[in-house]
C-alpha cells in the first residue's frame, strides 16, 4: 500500500528531474549565501586563518552573494531556463578552476589552513555544477 499523502511521489521513486533540478539550485543557492554572510562578516578573521587578504575575501564574499542571489531566483522558477542554469555550472567550474589554479601558478601564497580550504570549497561547487549539468540533461 502506498502511504504516501496526495500530489507527492511514493517513497520508493525518485522526484522528476524538474524538481531536482530546483532543489540542487536551491542548495547550492543556500550554501553560497551562508558561506558569502560568513566571508562579508568576518572577512578579517577569516582573511586571517586563510593567510589571504582581507580584499580578496569581501571580494569573493560579494561575488558568491551575486552568484548566489541568481542561483536561488532561478531555483524559485517552476522550469529554470536551461540558458542560466548552464551559467551557473559553466561559473562553478570556473570558481572550482580559478580556485586550484590560483594555488597551481602561485597567484596566491595562502597559510597552509588556506591552501587546505581552497582546495577542499572546490569540491562542493564541482559536485553542484555535476549535479546540476545532470538534472538539467535529464529533465523533461
Amino acid at each position: 500500500m502506498d502511504h504516501s499523502t496526495p500530489g507527492s511521489l511514493p517513497a520508493n521513486r525518485r522526484p522528476p528531474a524538474q524538481a531536482r533540478l530546483r532543489r540542487i539550485l536551491a542548495m547550492d543557492a543556500a550554501g553560497m549565501t551562508v558561506f558569502a554572510l560568513a566571508y562579508l562578516l568576518a572577512a578579517g578573521p577569516v582573511a586571517r586563518a586563510l593567510g589571504v587578504a582581507e580584499q580578496l575575501v569581501l571580494v569573493a564574499g560579494a561575488l558568491m552573494l551575486a552568484i548566489g542571489a541568481g542561483v536561488g531566483l532561478l531555483a524559485s522558477r517552476s522550469r529554470p531556463p536551461a540558458v542560466p542554469v548552464r551559467l551557473v555550472i559553466a561559473i562553478g567550474i570556473a570558481w572550482a578552476l580559478a580556485s586550484v589554479v590560483s594555488l597551481a601558478l602561485g597567484w596566491l601564497h595562502p597559510s597552509t589552513a588556506g591552501t587546505v580550504w581552497i582546495i577542499l570549497q572546490a569540491v562542493p561547487v564541482t559536485v553542484f555544477a555535476a549535479l546540476q549539468s545532470a538534472a538539467l540533461r535529464t529533465r523533461a
